[in-house]
């Protein structure tokens, strides 16, 4: 099983799943997007918010695929350019932050630690534009309720799993922070399950070897 990112792009796009390829919630105010939709087709507006947001700061996404089928990906880009952002009761998200705007994993691939590779590698591409944090709006009651926007807000629980902390609790959307040089201090499934057992003291230290004592001279000699 080949699984590789890629960044999104006009063309890659279009392999977004299409609820989300023709979905603006986090891309226009709450405003403009009902204007949007109501219009009939909002997909425009979300390449327009793409090729705008690649044009003037860079890449605004990774896209993984499995064997060379789209399994997931996620959007992130500066909270200037996500009038969505400012909508949530824990906003704003901190000035040396990007916005983690929403991952999605397909059902089929799910499990598979693709969400952490996805992360991963945004966190590789901040780090390279000297972005110092990823912070993102999770929906801690996820899946309650029939209203199809609510996926637009990844689970508070998809955060926490992937090294997200708590920076604003809120019993429905708290706002989540990781700090980049976390992400990519990141070891094998191993190691990190060690990390995990034994606290702060990381794999590297505990399998150093010791360093011998230094000889010393025998009396009798």
């Amino acid at each position: 099983m080949s699984r590789r990112l890629v960044s999104l792009t006009l063309d890659t796009l279009e392999d977004l799943p299409r609820p989300c390829r023709q979905c603006v919630y986090w891309e226009l105010d709450p405003v403009s997007a009902d204007r949007a939709c109501a219009a009939g087709d909002p997909g425009l507006e979300k390449e327009a918010w793409v090729s705008q947001t690649l044009l003037e700061w860079g890449s605004c996404g990774k896209l993984a695929y499995v064997d060379g089928m789209p399994a997931g990906f996620v959007m992130y880009a500066p909270p200037a350019y996500v009038p969505r952002s400012m909508a949530f009761p824990t906003s704003p998200v901190s000035a040396d932050a990007a916005l983690l705007m929403t991952a999605n994993v397909v059902p089929a691939f799910a499990g598979g630690g693709l969400g952490r590779m996805l992360v991963q590698g945004v966190a590789r591409d901040l780090t390279k534009r000297g972005i110092k944090a990823i912070e993102a709006f999770g929906d801690a009651k996820f899946g309650d309720g029939d209203d199809p926007t609510r996926a637009c807000v990844a689970p508070a629980d998809f955060f926490l799993s992937v090294g997200f902390k708590t920076v604003r609790p809120h019993p429905r959307y708290p706002r989540l922070r990781l700090e980049l040089r976390t992400a990519l201090s990141w070891k094998s499934d191993v190691e990190y399950a060690l990390e995990k057992l034994l606290g702060s003291m990381s794999p590297e230290t505990l399998l150093r070897p010791v360093r011998p004592a230094p000889a010393t001279r025998s009396s009798g000699l």
